[in-house]
């Protein structure tokens, strides 16, 4: 069994290939070629005394498909709570209080065929890919394609993946208008990835910049309030977001407006919906502007292009509504096997993690 950093992980990656096997996975799912369990959030039920307002959580995550041959486990270790950035905005922070001031999180992977573990991943930039990379199959599908000036809502470690990912995807985009609450940050990314891009990214003060002509709005925070207001969205615009109710904090980027404005909203699991309550996606559904079968999956929209966009004039939505075990077995695995060919790691006995006994 091999043991890989981020670090290992980072040498071996390749964003095109993390596109594809996460396509290939999700369109597997929709027919039924790949198994998930919907992603838990278990809170100890007392705050930790060192550190008001946080708790101990413990999150995971699994699935596998045919393609990819292994059954993945991801699990975070976490100290979580909130904190309140400029102008009275919350997000929710994790606090790096493991050994060394660092974090737990893992991708544990199995064989479907021979059963017994094949690698133990750190899951941090896998994690952070896999997000953008399935938002950018959302605009892939459903943006237009002449879309010039796109709106980013976020200047952190989910925003760059984002943006990046945005661009590979619609090469036609020549502005990014970024906002964040705090202005040092968002000017740092504007001036940091318009030398990285070549593209002209903007910082911009107030929220409605970063959507009142833009076709293209992408949200990649970790808020808990509705980033913009949705009466700005202009005919034609494709709104990304990365955060919904999870179960535990009615987290949402995305207001009551944008909803009941889109003519396609597309998902990516119907099943979390239920399964976190996600209000903000039910809304228009207990509102009666939309029933919950006009609602796709991005697997099902994969598989069939009609279930997306019919008319440039139309507002779309991708909710990236939750995380899937799915989506670390199919980029784990080829990490894996890019990591056993270059030998990096660190290799442990199998044996070791196996029994003479049944379980």
């Amino acid at each position: 069994m091999r043991i890989l950093s981020n670090d290992d992980v980072q040498k071996v990656f390749d964003a095109d290939e993390c596109l594809r096997v996460l396509e290939l996975a999700y369109k597997e799912y929709a027919s039924g070629a790949a198994a998930n369990r919907p992603r838990n959030h278990t809170y100890f039920p007392k705050e930790d005394p060192r550190f008001e307002g946080f708790r101990y959580r413990f999150k995971s995550q699994e699935g596998g498909n045919v393609s990819s041959g292994v059954w993945a486990l991801r699990i975070t270790s976490d100290m979580v709570g909130t904190e309140m950035l400029a102008g009275g905005v919350k997000r929710r922070r994790l606090l790096p209080v493991a050994s060394g001031h660092r974090y737990c999180g893992l991708i544990t992977l199995y064989s479907l065929e021979r059963l017994e573990p094949l690698a133990i991943i750190h899951d941090s930039y896998i994690q952070k890919m896999r997000v953008g990379a399935t938002s950018a199959l959302g605009i892939r599908e459903l943006a237009n394609h002449d879309v010039t000036v796109a709106g980013l809502f976020g200047s952190g470690w989910q925003a760059q993946a984002h943006l990046e990912y945005m661009l590979s995807v619609r090469p036609s985009i020549q502005e990014v208008r970024v906002y964040s609450p705090t202005a040092e940050h968002r000017e740092h990314f504007a001036r940091e990835w318009s030398t990285k891009t070549g593209k002209r990214i903007v910082a911009v003060s107030d929220p409605q910049d970063a959507v009142v002509g833009c076709r293209i709005v992408t949200c990649a925070t970790a808020g808990f309030d509705p980033c913009f207001d949705g009466a700005a969205l202009e005919p034609g615009t494709h709104v990304t977001s990365i955060t919904s109710p999870d179960g535990t904090a009615m987290r949402r980027e995305l207001d009551d407006t944008t909803f009941d404005r889109a003519d396609v909203i597309t998902v990516f699991s119907k099943e979390q919906i239920h399964h976190d309550n996600q209000i903000d996606i039910l809304g228009p559904v207990e509102r009666g502007r939309k029933r919950f079968e006009d609602i796709s999956s991005l697997g099902e929209l994969l598989l069939d292009p009609s279930l997306g966009r019919s008319d440039p004039e139309q507002i779309t939505v991708f909710a990236n509504n939750t995380g899937m075990g799915l989506q670390f077995a199919a980029v784990g695995a080829f990490v894996l096997e890019r990591a056993e060919r270059q030998g990096l790691g660190h290799e442990v006995p199998t044996e070791w993690l196996l029994e003479e006994t049944s379980p």
